[in-house]
């Protein structure tokens, strides 16, 4: 069984519960475990809320905002494994550090490594030759009992 589909939203917070929706309806329908289910909509929600917040085009002068109205999300569920990709046009990640927890008073930052958490396999990076982060994880897939659409 092989499942994708892929998302151009606009960089608004509302889109982060419709692409969250849509993973969850096609993983519930293709007989996902619920726990591995919840564990990638969360990751994909942190990933699509950076997006948002960080995924804009900073102008050349680097004083104003001139956003890209857009990203792009994909998920591949093939086999016994979801890949989810989630890309932007911002100005991506400025340095190849390991991603390191917010400290405990700060009020975000904590994201990527949740996304590490949830997820069997993370890769956190730029667009090769283009503007824009990457943020792309997979994790291996259990299934309910009598799935669906389980492989045989």
């Amino acid at each position: 069984m092989s499942i994708w589909w892929s998302l151009h939203l606009r960089r608004d917070a509302a889109s982060v519960p419709l692409a969250r929706r849509l993973l969850l309806g096609t993983m519930e329908t293709a007989g996902v475990d619920p726990d591995v289910s919840y564990d990638l909509s969360l990751a994909l929600s942190e990933a699509c809320a950076n997006a948002v917040e960080h995924g804009g085009d900073m102008a050349s002068d680097g004083a104003s905002a001139a956003y890209s109205e857009a990203y792009r999300v994909t998920a591949y569920l093939d086999g016994e494994k979801c890949r989810i990709e989630v890309a932007d046009s911002g100005p991506g990640f400025t340095r190849a550090q390991p991603v390191r927890p917010a400290p405990s008073s700060a009020e975000n930052g904590r994201g990527l490594c949740l996304i590490q958490e949830l997820a069997d396999h993370v890769h956190i990076g730029n667009k090769p030759g283009r503007r824009g982060a990457v943020v792309s994880f997979d994790k291996i897939l259990k299934w309910k009992k009598d799935a669906p659409l389980v492989a045989v």
